[in-house]
């Protein structure tokens, strides 16, 4: 807020195109970031599952970017090395879950598995199945919608995998990725770096899952700090069946403290998108690691961040306390008190496979009985 320029004509524009600017404030040759563009932004950030800052960052402005195609408004195709994202294609994938089709998560990135699913509604239509959505595939999806939805089959789906999968660790595929790294510290608060600690966690954590039959990669090393595009096709092409991220935070005030899991959720106009089994997943992991620390609870939160919206697999980026916060930067301090962080995670992950009548309540699994 403050800012003047072209570049604040262009964000104001774009936000009255999808409405959420009043009249009054809803002059596009303005160049001013006052307090309705402010609003307007935070408004839209919120919507999106975004970092609610107010300051349009590159996150921001792609995501407004995709969000001004309308279904229709262009032709859609699967491109390999450069998909297309937006609103519209969305729209597309929510379509085919309502049809009975399986267009994966329903993130707006026109992939392999939105590309197989149109296809296959080609073929049952009788169109010739080019995985292209034009004019007469735009039709037949239009006359054939839906007048009752319900529920969300993709939601479903993902819940049926996990319950198949089996109820134990071993065996499985897991990516750690703790946070910034190189150059790139994080925050930083009483002599401790967020890199530092989100690697050392991380480090812990694959340790008792080692032990557990569990195959762990991590996403970076001491000098390295992969974008979030690289981090989450780092863990696609791996093919694992879980993500977690590790970060620590800092506000402005040193009350601020806790623990808070977010997990990958996004709302559009007539769309909501989640990961059912990464809001379990998180919702674990916070009440795991609440249970066995003295951090605030700030329970689980859905966002759409690039790493959980691109991983293809439950993912949960895990923010444990703040290093703005003497208290919680004391604790951070503490090997012992790592330790704690890591074996909560451990359990939420065990826990996140064990189906109903197996689990065990918050707080009570330990690693030496998970390894027996």
């Amino acid at each position: 807020m403050g800012d003047r320029g072209s570049g604040v004509a262009e964000i104001r524009t774009k936000l009255a195109g999808l409405g959420l600017l009043g009249e009054t404030a809803a002059d596009t040759a303005a160049e001013e970031f006052d307090l309705a563009l402010d609003r307007a932004v935070r408004g839209f950030q919120q919507a999106r599952g975004l970092r609610v800052d107010g300051v349009v960052g590159a996150e921001t402005y792609r995501c407004l970017d995709e969000a001004h195609w309308r279904f229709g408004d262009r032709v859609l195709t699967y491109t390999v090395n450069r998909p297309t994202v937006g609103d519209d294609v969305a729209t597309l994938q929510q379509r085919l879950l309502d049809l009975g089709f399986d267009p994966g998560r329903c993130d707006g990135i026109f992939g392999p598995a939105t590309d197989a699913a149109l296809r296959e509604f080609q073929r049952n239509v009788g169109l010739g199945a080019d995985g292209t959505l034009g004019p007469g595939t735009l039709r037949a999806l239009e006359q054939l919608r839906r007048t009752v939805t319900g529920g969300s089959p993709s939601e479903r789906r993902e819940e049926e995998r996990l319950r198949v999968s089996g109820p134990t660790l071993t065996g499985r595929t897991i990516v750690l990725d703790p946070g910034h790294g190189g150059p790139e510290t994080g925050v930083t608060g009483h002599g401790l770096a967020e890199a530092d600690i989100a690697l050392d966690v991380a480090r812990r954590i694959e340790g008792r899952l080692g032990a557990l039959g569990v195959t762990t990669y991590l996403t970076r090393s001491t000098d390295a700090n992969p974008a979030e595009v690289e981090r989450a096709g780092f863990a696609n092409d791996v093919g694992a069946q879980a993500v977690v991220s590790l970060h620590h935070d800092a506000v402005n005030s040193p009350a601020a403290s806790g623990v808070a899991c977010y997990f990958y959720g996004s709302s559009t106009p007539g769309r909501a998108s989640r990961s059912a089994v990464g809001e379990r997943l998180a919702d674990l992991i916070v009440r795991e690691v609440a249970s066995r620390t003295d951090l605030v609870d700030c329970r689980a939160h859905p966002k759409s961040w690039e790493l959980l919206r691109l991983t293809r697999m439950p993912a949960v980026r895990l923010e444990a306390g703040y290093l703005s916060s003497p208290s919680d930067a004391a604790r951070l301090a503490s090997g012992e008190f790592r330790d704690a962080l890591a074996e909560a995670v451990v359990a939420a992950l065990q826990r996140l496979y064990l189906p109903e009548h197996l689990d065990v309540p918050t707080g009570q699994f330990r690693i030496a009985a998970l390894a027996g």
